[in-house]
């Protein structure tokens, strides 16, 4: 028996692998993402009976032999998250649609999803997206890319081929071969370009045929299954439907599956074993996270496909998890062992100083480490789950070494009223977020924050370079301490900041003052009066002189090299006038 293949449909935010889907499918599951983003896996199956009406005469005239029931689409977050999707030691998906869009081309999540697509050995096609936005491009609804293309201006034309060689050079850079589909020599060596626009349907039957073709000729024997194997799947969401009870939804990916059949299957607290009460599908061309049409209750179903399945006893199922169907009671100890080996993979208990990082999901966890990971953000604690007061207590532990990684950070879920009061009290930062690389983000712009922060708080406390004269007239007290009049003439002055002339050190200052009130600085032009200490008013100085704020080495080389940025014009000059008063040479 020949299954589906399983296509993930991957790329960066907002390049339109939704909408794409939702073309196909005649759906709107894109205007109702968190923040317009796919969050969660969902799973549509398309029948070949709607890939032939949506080809129409492309297959006559490409004169192709279909002998695949469908293809089941899987759309995935944006980012790496799409791991999720995962069986062990490999990938779930047999194919994948790498959607750019034309007019912006490469962006980071772009790469990042290449990347993974190289690491698990991933054939995929490119889906060159929104050549409707292409200057000048006329639409013709839901045509073949090549026949729309033969009715645009030349000028349309050469735009389009210069979009597309500028992502054929990009993949170039990433170590792939590439070209347009139609121009293709070698299959297995080419990366296929597909011009497409997800809103008007250009190029959508191409795009269809090209992924059943690399099906067809180079998955055949992965797509063999046997009709009587026992299914393995992966739990996508764990759900509460009126009338069903906790429900599971599930990607079956080998074998069959039948109502009583016994399964296993991953949760927080250990492997669930329990028998299947009821099995359900989503209509043809519906989603399974969110269908149109109520589900069609069925006795069995076959890999590749999306099912949803009534138990007892799945209040606890973990998303994300392995499920498998037992055929014989002897294994079922060995499976567990499985289920659970692969459950604790993902999970991240260590001493490191890292950050704390929880997830609704098993999958969500697993794209939120790699995220991590890749960003060289260490890991301390990763756990499915609400932010607990554990949690707390272990970002707490981190902050007493490593204030910028005392933190949490919490993908779709939610916090525990007494982890909430024990954040507060201690001041535990933490993030919240249904959209991961917007998480991530918050947290990194935080940390430059934070670095800004220290920085300035360093700075503050380094001596700023100052330049004031003793106005004649104006010696209020002589010693102990001497107290005079003064005239900033340059930089700024604060209590502590010692004082030089002529290189030596005179006193420091104890306090500054105007009309009565006592200043925490003053700046150039003002007159106050200051207070020395161990100045002695005609012995180390006198009325008329000329004084500097005394900057040690240290404080120098600080102010030249980590913050310069911080300092005028002036008091960079005024920096190397102190250095020459001081003997310092220039750095």
């Amino acid at each position: 028996m020949i299954r589906q293949p399983i296509v993930s449909v991957l790329g960066h935010v907002d390049h339109g692998k939704t909408t794409l889907l939702d073309k196909i499918r005649g759906t709107a599951i894109a205007q109702r993402e968190a923040g317009g983003i796919t969050q969660h896996i969902g799973a549509t199956e398309i029948p070949i009976e709607v890939i032939e009406k949506i080809c129409g005469d492309l297959i006559k005239k490409l004169k192709i032999k279909i002998n695949l029931p469908g293809l089941l689409f899987i759309d995935t977050p944006g980012h790496e998250a799409f791991t999720t999707l995962r069986k062990r030691g490999g990938a779930l998906a047999d194919l994948a649609i790498l959607v750019i869009d034309i007019t912006e081309g490469f962006r980071p999540q772009t790469i990042e999803a290449l990347n993974i697509l190289r690491s698990y050995k991933t054939p995929f096609v490119v889906a060159a997206n929104k050549i409707d936005k292409i200057s000048g491009w006329k639409p013709k609804e839901n045509y073949p890319f090549l026949l729309s293309f033969a009715y645009q201006q030349e000028e349309t034309k050469a735009k389009l081929e210069n979009l597309v060689y500028e992502i054929v050079g990009e993949l170039y850079n990433q170590g792939f071969q590439a070209e347009r589909f139609d121009r293709i020599e070698k299959y297995e060596r080419q990366v296929s370009i597909v011009p497409v626009s997800a809103l008007t349907g250009e190029g959508i039957p191409e795009l269809l045929m090209v992924i059943l073709g690399l099906a067809q000729r180079f998955l055949e024997k992965q797509l063999e299954i046997s009709e009587t194997a026992p299914a393995k799947g992966t739990i996508l969401e764990v759900k509460e439907e009126k009338g069903l009870g906790t429900t599971i939804d599930v990607i079956i990916y080998d074998g069959k599956i039948k109502r009583g059949d016994l399964i296993l299957l991953g949760s927080k607290e250990g492997v669930i074993q329990t028998k299947v009460r009821s099995l359900l599908k989503p209509k043809p061309l519906d989603e399974i996270r969110d269908p149109k049409h109520r589900f069609s209750h069925v006795s069995e179903a076959f890999a590749a496909c999306g099912v949803k399945i009534a138990a007892p006893n799945l209040e606890n199922a973990l998303a994300g998890s392995p499920l498998r169907v037992i055929a014989n009671k002897d294994e079922i100890e060995k499976v567990k062992a499985e289920i659970m080996a692969e459950i604790e993979d993902v999970k991240i208990e260590t001493d490191k100083i890292g950050v704390v990082i929880k997830a609704d999901t098993l999958g969500s966890l697993e794209g939120l480490i790699k995220l991590l990971e890749n960003e060289g953000i260490p890991i301390r604690r990763a756990d499915v789950g609400d932010v607990s007061k554990r949690d707390v207590m272990e970002a707490e532990a981190v902050r007493e070494k490593d204030k910028s990684k005392g933190v949490i950070l919490g993908f779709n879920v939610g916090i525990l009223r007494d982890a909430e009061a024990r954040a507060r009290e201690s001041d535990i930062p933490i993030f919240l977020g249904n959209v991961i690389y917007k998480l991530i983000e918050d947290y990194q712009e935080w940390i430059l924050e934070e670095i800004e922060k220290k920085k300035l708080e360093e700075f503050e406390k380094l001596t700023k370079p100052g330049k004031i004269r003793i106005l004649p007239g104006y010696v209020f007290r002589t010693s102990k301490p001497a107290i005079v009049g003064i005239e900033v003439i340059e930089g700024k002055i604060k209590p502590g900041y010692k004082l030089i002339k002529d290189g030596k050190i005179i006193g420091s200052i104890k306090g500054i003052q105007e009309k009565n009130i006592n200043l925490a600085e003053a700046t150039k032009n003002m007159q106050v009066a200051i207070s020395i200490e161990d100045g002695v008013v005609g012995r180390n100085i006198e009325e008329g002189d000329i004084l500097y704020t005394f900057i040690t080495d240290r404080e120098l080389e600080l102010l030249e090299k980590e913050f310069r940025d911080k300092l005028t014009e002036e008091e960079i000059k005024l920096i190397e006038e102190i250095k020459e008063v001081q003997g310092c040479r220039r750095l």
